[in-house]
C-alpha cells in the first residue's frame, strides 16, 4: 500500500495543527494527534448537506446561499449542481490555508468550482457573517466542525447555541432554510432547532455511496413565519 505524504500543515483559530496527506489520488485533512477531520473519497453526507437543503430552494431563480466551511468542496460542488445561474453561493472559510490547499494540491478534486461565477469565498467566521445579515440568506448549510455534539474548536458552540440558531433565523428570509451536518445524532439539538423558529426534519446519511461505513446526520430547519 503506498505511504501517506504530508503536503502541508496550517494552524486553526484556537491553536489545532491540521495535516494535508496525499495517498496516490486519495487526500485526508487530519489534527496533528492523527485523528481524520475529512477524506477525499468520504463525501456523500456533505454533499446531501447542499442537496437536500437546495430542493426546498425549488423555483427560485435567485436563492443566496451561505456555506459554512470549505474542507474538501463536496458541499460546494454538490450546491453549484444543483443551484440555478443566477444563484450566489458564499462560502466562509475561517483557516486560509484551506483555501489556497484546494487550488495548490488538491486542484483534481476541486475542478473549477472555486472559480465559477456564482461563488465567492470569505476567509472569515460564518458566525460573524450570519450575526451581520438580516433575512438576506434563502439558505445557510453549515459543515463546520463534528457538529452541535462533537465540537474540536469550543469557539464553535456559539454556532449551535440557542443564541446562534437565533442569529441564523434571523439571517434566513422568508421560508429560509438552515442545514446543520454533523458526525454523531444528538436528539436535543432537534428540540432547539424547534424552540429557535424551525420546522426541522431529520436525515441520516452515509459518509460513502456504499452500503457499509459511517452514518452521518442532517438537520433540515425551514424558517417558520415570514
Amino acid at each position: 500500500m503506498l505511504p501517506w505524504i504530508e503536503l502541508a500543515t496550517a494552524t486553526a483559530p484556537g491553536g489545532d495543527r491540521l495535516r494535508l496527506l496525499r495517498r496516490g489520488d486519495e487526500f485526508s485533512i487530519r489534527l496533528q494527534g492523527g485523528n481524520e477531520l475529512m477524506n477525499s473519497r468520504l463525501g456523500h453526507s456533505e454533499e446531501a448537506l447542499a442537496t437536500l437543503a437546495l430542493e426546498r430552494l425549488a423555483g427560485r431563480p435567485a436563492p443566496r446561499v451561505l456555506i459554512g466551511g470549505l474542507g474538501m468542496g463536496f458541499t460546494l460542488r454538490a450546491a453549484l449542481s444543483v443551484s440555478p445561474p443566477g444563484a450566489r453561493l458564499v462560502v466562509s472559510e475561517i483557516v486560509p490555508e484551506l483555501v489556497g490547499w484546494a487550488g495548490q494540491h488538491m486542484g483534481a478534486v476541486f475542478g473549477e468550482c472555486l472559480s465559477d461565477p456564482r461563488v465567492e469565498v470569505e476567509t472569515r467566521d460564518v458566525g460573524a457573517i450570519i450575526r451581520e445579515a438580516a433575512s438576506s440568506f434563502d439558505a445557510t448549510l453549515l459543515d463546520v466542525d463534528n457538529g452541535p455534539d462533537g465540537l474540536t474548536r469550543p469557539g464553535n458552540d456559539a454556532l449551535y447555541s440557542e443564541g446562534g440558531l437565533k442569529a441564523a433565523h434571523r439571517a434566513l428570509g422568508p421560508k429560509g432554510v438552515l442545514a446543520v451536518w454533523s458526525a454523531a445524532p444528538a436528539p436535543v439539538f432537534s428540540q432547539r432547532l424547534s424552540r429557535c423558529g424551525f420546522e426541522v426534519a431529520t436525515h441520516t446519511v452515509r459518509a460513502s455511496r456504499g452500503k457499509r461505513g459511517n452514518r452521518h446526520t442532517i438537520w433540515i430547519g425551514v424558517r417558520d413565519g415570514n
